[in-house]
């Protein structure tokens, strides 16, 4: 480990990029801690501290959405208009055909992505505002007119900031940005977890703590074990010739992974979750006796432990199948094997390679889901079990962590090999 580090600082310009990065994530931490004027801090850390359903997407702000700061929206705006695009790319038939251009379309796409984030954070932003009004404690004074209109344009504006942020750590080919300012808020919130729970510690916590402990350490396991876990499909390419040459069949293989959805099922369940919720609170102070008994409803549902478990387990399942079945194309990687000359030992090309890979996708696909499902109420079950609210194993949060940390390992493991390949 010691010599992998002084590799990397030996190396002058891999050592720029990731002084570089580390600058940008001190930039948006200092962000994440100035707050709108006229929020009082205090009442909003209980506000949180009350209400689970927010956790998730407080994580989606690096933390910056529980200090109501500059950047309180963070990267969420952005997630989503990106998953939006995504799903619009299997629907409109131009913006397939950019998706299917290369490196243009996809900058084209991009692009796209970036314009919707803006109303999406002025939506978002004026949501989060209505919640808090709505909050039982004063959390932010009454706008109205020009002070709503200007807080709105700054919370917009932090999120394109951070969009921006993301983009320039991206550049740098050291992580990807956006998930890398998720990561820097989430490592932040551990020292302060850690503190609270020394700080409430009774001895009658201690086994309750260890076993806690051991779970997390077994859940980091399982993360990286179905992060990296994949099945590889053999493909043979067949003899070419071509001129006077001919060229050799090679052996390979196609990885499927078990995890190919990644964090977007978590996404997509938390704010199906959320809706219910943030509308029953909202119906429940309207003046009509009906429609405030059935926000009380709504919200009774939302806060029931067993009940909101079961249904955030089960669309995270559902969520897991439908985004990877967008994203997962097996007849159009038939056509390709096809093209080149490629197939699966024992399988026809076409029809007979798509159904394979589809099944092949299905099976593995299940393992993924179900996990997925388990990290993203790993939460729940560990407050309702070891009553320690104050260090929990958040499974979403580990799964981020973990999969940052692999994907930036591998590619600054990368530019170190490109750097001794050149020999510069």
């Amino acid at each position: 480990m010691l010599e992998k580090i002084r590799q990397i600082w030996q190396i002058k310009d891999l050592r720029k990029k990731i002084l570089f990065v580390l600058g940008i994530l001190i930039i948006f931490r200092v962000a994440a801690h100035i707050p709108i004027p006229g929020v009082n801090v205090a009442n909003l850390k209980d506000f949180f501290g009350r209400n689970e359903m927010l956790g998730m997407l407080n994580v989606l702000s690096g933390g910056a959405m529980s200090n109501f700061s500059l950047v309180a929206m963070g990267v969420a705006p952005y997630i989503t208009a990106s998953i939006i695009m995504q799903l619009l790319t299997m629907i409109v038939p131009r913006l397939e055909e950019l998706s299917k251009e290369g490196p243009s379309g996809t900058q084209k796409i991009n692009q796209y992505s970036r314009l919707l984030t803006i109303p999406l954070a002025i939506l978002q932003s004026y949501g989060m505002i209505m919640l808090f009004k709505q909050s039982s404690q004063p959390i932010i004074g009454d706008l109205a007119g020009w002070q709503l209109f200007n807080v709105l344009i700054v919370m917009t504006a932090g999120t394109v900031f951070l969009m921006w942020l993301g983009e320039l750590i991206t550049e740098k080919k050291v992580g990807n940005g956006i998930s890398l300012l998720i990561f820097a808020g989430i490592v932040e919130g551990i020292p302060i977890s850690i503190q609270r729970t020394i700080a409430t510690f009774s001895a009658d916590q201690l086994i309750n703590l260890l076993v806690l402990m051991v779970l997390a350490l077994i859940t980091i396991a399982g993360v990286v074990i179905i992060t990296e876990g994949q099945r590889n499909i053999p493909v043979t390419y067949a003899r070419r010739i071509r001129g006077n040459k001919m060229y050799g069949g090679t052996d390979t293989y196609l990885p499927l992974k078990v995890n190919q959805a990644g964090m977007i099922p978590i996404i997509f369940a938390i704010s199906i979750v959320l809706f219910p919720g943030l509308i029953g609170q909202l119906m429940s102070r309207s003046g009509t006796a009906f429609i405030s008994r059935l926000g009380e409803i709504m919200m009774g549902l939302t806060q029931n432990q067993l009940i909101y478990g079961l249904l955030y387990f089960a669309l995270v399942v559902l969520f897991t199948y439908f985004y990877t079945s967008i994203i997962f194309h097996p007849q159009q990687i038939a056509e390709n094997l096809q093209k080149q000359g490629g197939f699966i030992p024992g399988l026809r090309p076409g029809r007979p390679t798509s159904d394979y890979l589809s099944k092949v996708s299905n099976r593995i696909m299940l393992a993924g889901a179900l996990f997925l499902g388990l990290i993203a109420v790993l939460p729940i079950i560990t407050q309702n079990v070891f009553r320690l609210a104050t260090f929990t194993v958040g499974g979403a949060a580990i799964l981020i962590v973990v999969s940052v940390v692999l994907e930036t390992i591998r590619q600054i493991e990368a530019q170190i090999a490109m750097h001794d390949y050149e020999g510069v």
